[in-house]
């Protein structure tokens, strides 16, 4: 198992067939991808709940009707089965993507 992924790396990783984001790691129910869409962001909602972490570029970021602009360092989330997509982002943009829990999300636990 990796444990470390670097930037270099994941820019030099093709996406898996049939996928839109490079596979860096995985362990239990968590993967880790990358993501560097080019134009428009076509992506459907997923299984899992993800994290997005902003690695360059900027523009907004669409989830179940609520619009926030994003830049590089920023974390963005998305639960399992949102609407959600990149809009408006700049050539730039490349954003890691973290994947976790059960299919359908982990729901809204206390905290």
């Amino acid at each position: 198992m990796d444990i470390l992924a670097t930037l270099a790396k994941a820019q030099t990783t093709p996406p898996g067939e049939g996928r839109r984001s490079a596979l860096l790691m995985e362990h239990g129910t968590m993967t880790l991808r990358f993501y560097a869409p080019r134009g428009t962001d076509p992506q459907t909602p997923h299984d899992q709940d993800e994290l997005y972490v902003v690695a360059r570029g900027t523009g907004t970021f669409f989830m179940d009707g609520r619009r926030v602009a994003f830049s590089p360092g920023d974390v963005l989330f998305a639960p399992a089965g949102a609407e959600h997509r990149f809009e408006d982002f700049s050539d730039d943009f490349e954003t890691w993507v973290v994947f976790y829990g059960a299919e359908g999300g982990e729901g809204s636990a206390a905290t």
